[in-house]
């Protein structure tokens, strides 16, 4: 009875758990607009109401306005980029025709599409015995119905396998895994400069706000402006916890599952090293490092750019295996 009664306690809970992760699909499509919201809020603040009507001043605050909007609309631009990029890139889907790959003679999975965490195996149920003992440590996706390579998870929201996923983010409705990190770091890493920017620009209007000291403009742009100064200061200070927090994840080649999941492993066998870690992620092209995209020679010699093979530590997998 009480192991009846679990099993329906789990059955709703996966029940509950779906229905949320379904929806985070109809939430996504409104974080779009709610992105793109804060960004016209924040440029109409900032150019519109203040910095705009500077450049026909003259003197030294036409040339401060107009070297702060240059900067200003080049940041937006790049956040622009990086954004749509995560939001239209295809985070990386497993193959139909992916196979792990078998050593004939000793009959044993390859290292690289083992499990990257013990217990964490799963077979198929259609297996035979023999292929049992020989995929014992291949990963088996039981809603996909197929093989996983190694590093990818299945997302609930996306209702299939993501290749290295990171997480399923509502901000860009999309997954953001092998073939999108680098975009979705960009999009941090310029959002919080934006964010960053447009805090300090209207920080003499947030202080006027409360002042008795004169500004000019009308009491409505005042307003406005100190808005935007609580708004994108909330965001740059949070956004700056995250990109550091995935800093961090970079540094370390993993990812926010693996880090979660991995958190007792002594040994990371995928860790090469900071520089190599991070030519994992964008590239080993310095042009194209701060752009969302890859040179057309990264993506031709390097296979972990595409998902499906990632080069690893021999020692530490030898370690792990014992």
């Amino acid at each position: 009875m009480n192991n009846h009664r679990s099993s329906e306690r789990g059955s709703v809970m996966s029940w509950n758990v779906f229905k949320f992760c379904a929806g985070f699909r109809f939430l996504g499509s409104i974080m779009i607009l709610f992105v793109l919201s804060i960004v016209a809020f924040s440029y109409y603040a900032l150019v519109v109401a203040n910095y705009g009507p500077a450049l026909f001043i003259g003197g030294i605050h036409s040339l401060t306005a107009f070297s702060l909007l240059l900067l200003f609309h080049f940041l937006l631009a790049m956040l622009l980029w990086s954004y749509f990029s995560v939001v239209f890139t295809d985070p990386g889907h497993v193959p139909s025709s992916w196979r792990p790959s078998i050593d004939e003679e000793r009959g044993d999975a390859d290292p690289l599409v083992e499990s990257a965490y013990m217990g964490a195996d799963v077979l198929s149920n259609d297996l035979s015995a023999s292929g049992a003992q020989e995929y014992r440590r291949v990963r088996y996706c039981r809603k996909c119905n197929q093989f996983k390579p190694p590093r990818c998870h299945h997302c609930s929201v996306c209702r299939r396998c993501i290749l290295k996923m990171d997480h399923h983010c509502i901000w860009v409705v999309n997954c953001v895994g092998a073939l999108n990190y680098k975009y979705f770091l960009l999009f941090l890493f310029y959002t919080f400069l934006t964010t960053a920017l447009v805090t300090l620009s209207l920080l003499p209007y947030f202080i006027a706000f409360f002042g008795d000291e004169e500004i000019s403009g009308s009491l409505s742009n005042l307003a406005v402006s100190f808005v935007a100064f609580v708004l994108n200061l909330a965001f740059a200070i949070s956004i700056l916890g995250f990109l550091i927090m995935h800093i961090s994840f970079v540094a370390a080649n993993t990812t926010t599952i693996e880090a979660y999941e991995t958190k007792t492993t002594p040994k990371w066998h995928y860790d090469l090293g900071w520089r190599k870690n991070y030519e994992q992620v964008f590239g080993t092209d310095k042009r194209y490092w701060f752009i969302p995209a890859y040179s057309d020679e990264d993506l031709r010699r390097m296979p972990e750019l595409q998902g499906l093979d990632y080069p690893v530590q021999p020692e530490v997998v030898a370690l792990q295996q014992l």
